[in-house]
């Protein structure tokens, strides 16, 4: 079960979210900061902009989910490389959407 079968329309959003053992907060953020995820306790915490257009609102979660599918927030590294995990986040998504059946 992953971002696929979302995409896919085999699953739902909440099913996915309960497979990973995560949970979606709206919450006002920064202009240009459109979402994060982090770990505790193993629980997925995603927090997303609720200023977001309603597809940047469904880009940002399919962006954070691939953190989680990816196994980024196990990574001990991942404060020293933001930038290349962001970067293979994004390529995720879109493999994974160009991917989709």
């Amino acid at each position: 079960m992953g971002i696929i079968d979302l995409l896919n329309k085999d699953i739902t959003q909440q099913e996915l979210l309960n497979h990973y053992h995560a949970n979606i907060t709206y919450i006002e953020l920064p202009k240009f900061f459109y979402g994060l995820v982090f770990g505790y306790r193993g629980i997925y915490n995603i927090y997303i902009n609720k200023n977001l257009s309603y597809y940047k609102k469904k880009k940002a979660i399919l962006h954070e989910l691939a953190h989680i599918e990816l196994n980024h927030l196990n990574n001990d590294l991942f404060v020293f490389s933001i930038e290349g995990i962001e970067d293979e986040a994004d390529k995720y998504v879109k493999f994974l959407i160009e991917r989709k059946v």
